[in-house]
C-alpha cells in the first residue's frame, strides 16, 4: 500500500476531487495547507507573499493503482504554471479502521 499526498491549488481542488470520484478513488481527505515551493512564493511590485494558500488530498491505495491516481490527479490538477503543485508517495505499512478494529483498507 501507498500513502498519495497531492498539493494543488485551491481552485483546483473540486476537479480533482471529482476527478478522483470517476476513476474510483473515492475514500480521501482533504486538508487546508499553507506553503510555498521552489518559487519562495509570489512577488509583486514591491510586496511579497510568502506563503500561499493550498489544498492537500491524502489517499492511500495497494500499489498498482498509484500511477493512474498520480495521473488523474496531474491532468485535473494542471494549469501549465508555476504553483500547480506537487505529488507525494509514500509507503504505509499498516492499516486499521477504528470502528471495525480491522487491519486493512
Amino acid at each position: 500500500m501507498k500513502m498519495i499526498r497531492a498539493i494543488v491549488r485551491p481552485e483546483k481542488i473540486e476537479r480533482v476531487v471529482d476527478a478522483l470520484d470517476e476513476a474510483g478513488f473515492v475514500a480521501f481527505t482533504k486538508i487546508d495547507v499553507i506553503g510555498r515551493g521552489k518559487q519562495k512564493g509570489i512577488h509583486q511590485n514591491n510586496i511579497n507573499y510568502d506563503e500561499l494558500p493550498k489544498r492537500m488530498i491524502m489517499l492511500v491505495t495497494e500499489d498498482e493503482f498509484i500511477d493512474p491516481a498520480v495521473d488523474v490527479i496531474t491532468e485535473s490538477a494542471f494549469t501549465g504554471n508555476y504553483g500547480d503543485g506537487k505529488i507525494f508517495v509514500s509507503p504505509v505499512e499498516e492499516v486499521y479502521t477504528v470502528r471495525t478494529r480491522s487491519k486493512g483498507i
